[in-house]
């Protein structure tokens, strides 16, 4: 088993006579769609569960509603005849392969794993002796041998590891990235012994290009943990050091371009007006509730990555309102307006969105606040937020200009040419009337 978790698999012919069954992808966010798209490319026929029916009729449609995957390709799917987006439980009787990728929010400071709960109780019902259950959804870890092996043992009467496999392999979508997608990210694949392990191994090394094995589920789970805590606490760091190079009147972004030409020992992050997404700002809570949990003490890092990272939006109005101040104008009855919605550049992707909250607190300081995004659609999260579209009447009229994602689809020059005063906290605009982060 060590020697497993130390090496990279790489798909090839040792597995070229193992033909695709039937796969269930719990979830079609995402996570799940993405999944389930390869799977129909590498011949597996697909159920699609879903519980959310608007999205569950805009598949069956062929509508996609995530970047990364285009309609056409959902369309494709479906007139194969192996892809079915279904809300029914039933539909997934006769799986051999089941994965969970469902939401695992935050409730305050505390996991939510109900998502995850209700996934794996309905999922027993139909598991079958021979069958694969993998869990995709971010949790602490123990969450696989622990929560999902109980539920799944309960509801179906047979045994995780014996009459059924069970593995954990954590998700590494990162959405808009055009380099790095599901197929050639290497996937990290565990299960609760070693014929688990080799079933997950098994089903991924169909879908992607390489896989990585580790010994157990608890170090996947961790290792998942690991990878965003180290960009949270990184993040972190850099959004520190920008209040302090701004107080201190120093440029922080020529500091990090200058320190990144180092070969060695370093690895450039940015600032920015917060977090977001549903790595990022969730995963090192998890982490850090499991350590304060179990051992009765706190992960310092990340309460502290938390504390800077969410002070973003509040410190990103306080600088606007400080820059209105020096142009005569105040806060208070201001045309703010926000470029980007979404927390990353050139995605739809507003989960937990730094600008939701920047939105709020210009408002409670009296700004107009108005704001455009070509990518995400309008949401709950949204209201209160007047939408428009960026031309150059919006930029003309607005007291100040937010630069919070910089999608390509925004004509930054003419933002730059026309804008009376713009804070840019992403350092892609230049001019007199420019402030950067």
């Amino acid at each position: 088993m060590e020697a497993m978790a130390e090496a990279s698999v790489v798909n090839g012919d040792r597995r070229a006579g193992e033909m695709p069954g039937r796969l269930v992808v719990m979830g079609q966010g995402y996570v799940g769609l993405p999944l389930a798209m390869r799977a129909v490319g590498a011949g597996w026929s697909v159920i699609g569960f879903e519980v959310d029916g608007d999205r569950a009729k805009r598949l069956a449609a062929g509508e996609s509603f995530a970047e990364d995957v285009p309609s056409q390709t959902v369309a494709a799917a479906l007139a194969s005849g192996r892809y079915r987006v279904s809300t029914e439980p039933g539909a997934m009787a006769g799986f051999g392969v089941a994965v969970i990728a469902v939401p695992t929010p935050l409730r305050g400071r505390h996991p939510d794993l109900s998502y995850v709960e209700q996934a794996t109780q309905t999922l027993a019902r139909y598991v079958s002796p021979g069958s694969t259950v993998i869990v995709e959804s971010t949790s602490y870890p123990g969450t696989t041998e622990g929560l999902v092996a109980g539920l799944l043992k309960e509801g179906s009467g047979l045994v995780p590891g014996e009459d059924f496999n069970l593995g954990y392999s954590p998700e590494r979508i990162d959405p808009g990235n055009a380099v790095w997608g599901l197929a050639n990210t290497p996937k990290i694949v565990s299960g609760v012994n070693p014929a688990s392990l080799a079933a997950v191994d098994s089903f991924y090394a169909q879908i992607v290009t390489t896989t990585v094995p580790v010994s157990g589920c608890r170090e996947a789970e961790l290792a998942k943990l690991l990878e965003n805590t180290f960009r949270h606490v990184n993040i972190g760091l850099v959004n520190e050091l920008a209040i302090f190079a701004a107080d201190l009147g120093i440029n922080v972004w020529e500091a990090i371009r200058a320190a990144a030409t180092k070969p060695f020992g370093f690895m450039p992050f940015t600032p920015g007006p917060g977090v977001g997404g549903h790595c990022t700002p969730v995963d090192p809570s998890y982490l850090s509730w499991l350590v304060t949990s179990n051992l009765g003490r706190s992960f310092r890092f990340v309460e502290l990555a938390n504390d800077v990272n969410d002070a973003m939006p509040d410190y990103v109005a306080r600088r606007v309102m400080i820059g209105l101040n020096r142009l005569g104008k105040p806060l208070n009855g201001s045309r703010v307006l926000l470029l980007g919605l979404a927390y990353k550049q050139n995605t739809g992707d507003a989960r937990l969105s730094p600008a939701v909250p920047l939105a709020a607190r210009l408002r409670s300081y009296g700004a107009d606040v108005r704001a455009a995004d070509p990518h995400v659609a309008e949401s709950p999260a949204m209201a209160g937020i007047n939408r428009v579209e960026l031309t150059r009447d919006e930029v003309t009229q607005a007291d100040a200009v937010i630069l919070l994602a910089d999608h390509d689809a925004f004509d930054l020059e003419m933002v730059a040419a026309n804008a009376r005063y713009v804070f840019d906290a992403r350092h892609r605009l230049r001019g007199a009337n420019v402030e950067y982060l």
